[in-house]
C-alpha cells in the first residue's frame, strides 16, 4: 500500500508542475554555482541532477561557475598566501595562473564529467573562449582582476542551439592576450542579460535575503528593485549580501525576467525554485 501511496503522490506532483514545466520550456535559465555552495559532494551531485532535469523537460540551462575554495587550497599546497585589499584578492601574475588552472580546468571539468554521468550533454568553456568576457584592469593595486567590458555571446548560442548544457569558469581576457580573474556574480549577470534569460539562480550558502541576517525565519521571499534601494537605506542589505544584491539589480537592468538568491545547501533547491509555486529563497523583480 505504501509503495502505491508514493507512486500516487509522484504523480499528483509531476501534474503539479506541468504549469511550470510549460513556462519554462525553451527558455533560457542561468545558474550561478560556486564558492561554499560547491563544498558537500553530495549537494553537489543533486544539484546537477537537478540541471539534468531541467534540461530533459527542455529548459536552455546554462550554468557559471567559481571556485573560490578550491583556489584557496591550490595556493597552500604552492605555498603561496593570498593577500586582500578592500575585501578582493590581489591577483598577481601567478595568482591568475592559478585561478586559470582550477576554474578553467578542475572545477569545469568537474562539473561537466558530473552532468554527464547524470545523462545531460554539457560543453565547458572558460570566458577566454570565443572572447566570450572580455575585461580590463578593476584596480592596479589589485593586479589581474577584471571588470567586464564587453560580453561576445555568441559561443554559449551556439551551444545551446547544439542541445548542450554551457559550462562557464569565469576566467576572461583583453585584446593584449593578458587574463583576468572575474567576480562569479558579476559574470553570470552579464551572461544572462545578453541572453535576455527568463530567470538568474545565485546559489549561495545562505537562506536569501533576510530581514535579521541571523535569522533564517526572517526571510524576505520577494522584492522589486526599488524596494531593494530602501532595504539598502535601512541597512538590511549588508555585507556579502550588497554585492550579490547589486547583481540581481544589474541583471534585471539588462533584461533578466527574474533573478533568485536561493540557498545551494539545500537539496533540489533549484526544482523547489522553478516547479513550485513555494520557491526556496528570494526573488528579484523589476519595479511592477
Amino acid at each position: 500500500m505504501n509503495n502505491e501511496f508514493s507512486n500516487a503522490q509522484r504523480a499528483e506532483v509531476l501534474a503539479q508542475a506541468l504549469p511550470y514545466i510549460q513556462k519554462y520550456t525553451n527558455k533560457v535559465v542561468v545558474v550561478k554555482y560556486g564558492g561554499n555552495a560547491m563544498i558537500n559532494e553530495q549537494i553537489k551531485e543533486q544539484v546537477m541532477e537537478d540541471i539534468v532535469l531541467l534540461w530533459l523537460i527542455g529548459v536552455k540551462i546554462v550554468l557559471v561557475h567559481g571556485g573560490g575554495p578550491e583556489i584557496n587550497e591550490l595556493m597552500e599546497k604552492l605555498g603561496k598566501k593570498a593577500e586582500f585589499v578592500d575585501g578582493l584578492r590581489v591577483t598577481d601574475k601567478e595568482t591568475v595562473d592559478i585561478v586559470q588552472m582550477v576554474l578553467a580546468g578542475k572545477v569545469n571539468k568537474t562539473l561537466v564529467n558530473l552532468l554527464e554521468a547524470k545523462g545531460g550533454k554539457a560543453m565547458g568553456i572558460s570566458g577566454m573562449d570565443g572572447r566570450l568576457i572580455e575585461a580590463k584592469v578593476k584596480d592596479e593595486r589589485l593586479g589581474f582582476v577584471g571588470d567586464i567590458t564587453k560580453i561576445n555571446i555568441k559561443p554559449v548560442e551556439d551551444l545551446l542551439e547544439r542541445g548542450y548544457i554551457p559550462v562557464i569558469s569565469t576566467v576572461g581576457c583583453d585584446k593584449k592576450g593578458n587574463t583576468y580573474n572575474i567576480n562569479g556574480d558579476t559574470a553570470a549577470a552579464y551572461i544572462a542579460g545578453a541572453l535576455n534569460a527568463e530567470s538568474l539562480i545565485m546559489m549561495t550558502d545562505v537562506a536569501g535575503l533576510l530581514r535579521d541576517k541571523d535569522d533564517p525565519s526572517t526571510l524576505i521571499p520577494e522584492v522589486t528593485v526599488s524596494d531593494t534601494e530602501k532595504l539598502f537605506e535601512e541597512g538590511i542589505i549588508c555585507g556579502g549580501m550588497i554585492p550579490k544584491v547589486n547583481c540581481c539589480t544589474e541583471a534585471i537592468g539588462k533584461g533578466v525576467k527574474r533573478v533568485f538568491i536561493m540557498d545551494g545547501r539545500i537539496p533540489h533547491s533549484i526544482l523547489m525554485e522553478i516547479l513550485t509555486n513555494e520557491g526556496a529563497g528570494t526573488m528579484v523583480t523589476g519595479d511592477k
